[in-house]
């Protein structure tokens, strides 16, 4: 698969997410241009407080060993929060793929400043995904996001 693939899996679960009644927020853990984990954003499917789209990616990779969150790069379509930048943290995923950050900038300052490779798309689709959910979900959004 090719870079652009991954972000149509992320997408393609940030869909999936939003048809589920969710948040429309979607990530895929990729190690050796494969993916390994998919997730989105389940928090209100599940009445989970931490199942955000890049955390549940990286529960559906299961127990990987180190050296494989060293080589993986995570595609996520929104900005990475606190906690989801924490875990990339915590694993030591080298790079990850930002689908967009128009709707919320996360932690992208403190991933960089500890080495990790971040690049940034603003893609169309990440963004009206975002921007339509924003506008007519705006009470769930906030309680997702925490203000």
């Amino acid at each position: 698969m090719k870079a652009d693939e991954f972000l149509e899996a992320a997408i393609a679960e940030a869909e999936q997410g939003l048809r589920e009644g969710g948040i429309p927020i979607g990530s895929v853990l990729v190690h050796r241009d494969r993916i390994i984990g998919r997730g989105h954003n389940r928090r209100v499917q599940r009445g989970s407080v931490v199942l955000h789209g890049e955390m549940d990616a990286l529960e559906n990779a299961g127990r990987q060993s180190a050296a494989v969150y060293r080589e993986s790069t995570l595609y996520t379509t929104l900005s990475p929060c606190a906690m989801c930048s924490g875990a990339i943290l915590l694993y030591g995923i080298p790079r990850v793929v930002i689908g967009e950050h128009r709707s919320f900038t996360g932690e992208e300052e403190l991933l960089r400043s500890r080495g990790v490779t971040l690049t940034v798309l603003q893609d169309p689709t990440c963004i009206r995904l975002m921007e339509q959910f924003v506008a007519t979900q705006p009470a769930l959004w906030n309680e997702d996001i925490g203000e």
